[in-house]
């Protein structure tokens, strides 16, 4: 099916969108998805924010919401937070460095709401090219974290896990353990490590997120959900 849209939706509130602060699902809900998932990937607020804007988002991203949204979520802003319009002038005034880029070429991954992300400070980098497929739902498209480059088909959930070479993985397992489809699995390597993608059919249980935080105490894993 185009675009994957089995498992884009996978329940009303999809469809329908969250409760937010501002006009759009789409341009405000979802941008602010966005923000959140590099802010995730990153992990924490950044000192300097690059966003380049394709097609939709280059076009109309000032007049719906969408920078702030961006911005929102990598603050780790929840989308009804009575903040969400102030939320550049709050990052900047914290001392956030924030460029936005309107690009006039197509989207690297068509689709007409994408979002290029990097997020940095003076220990790391990271890049999340993320798209709004409408009802505040959102995709991971690529992923650059850790010397990592990951192209994804982009609907959540989606874990990743890094190990050095010659350890075994933990995800995989426990993913087997409770059931859980995995659609797509994808690898990276480096000299010394690799990074396991794990895209799922399946939502993530109450339990096995749990499971899977308490993991990401002592192993290096990333929660896309």
């Amino acid at each position: 099916m185009e675009g994957n849209k089995v498992q884009n939706y996978k329940s009303c509130f999809d469809i329908i969108g969250p409760i937010m602060v501002g006009p759009s699902s789409s341009h405000t809900a979802g941008a602010i998805a966005i923000g959140a998932l590099a802010r995730q990937l990153f992990g924490g607020t950044p000192k300097n924010v690059r966003c380049d804007y394709y097609e939709s988002f280059s076009e109309t991203h000032k007049g719906h919401g969408t920078d702030f949204a961006i911005i929102s979520g990598i603050l780790g802003f929840a989308t009804d937070d009575e903040r969400v319009p102030r939320a550049v002038e709050i990052a900047v005034s914290e001392g956030m460095h924030i460029e936005f880029v309107e690009r006039k070429e197509p989207s690297p991954v068509n689709h007409a709401n994408t979002a290029d992300l990097i997020l940095s400070d003076e220990k790391r980098t990271i890049r999340l090219i993320g798209t709004s497929v409408g009802g505040g739902a959102v995709e991971v498209k690529v992923i650059e974290v850790d010397g990592f480059k990951m192209e994804l088909t982009g609907p959540l959930p989606i874990l990743l896990e890094v190990v050095p070479l010659g350890k075994m993985p933990v995800l995989y397992n426990l993913l087997h353990e409770h059931g859980v489809t995995i659609s797509k699995q994808r690898v990276e390597m480096t000299e010394d490590s690799q990074m396991m993608g794990y895209e799922l059919v399946d939502l993530l249980s109450p339990e096995l997120k749990e499971q899977i935080q308490t993991l990401r105490k002592t192993h290096d894993i990333y929660m896309f959900a």
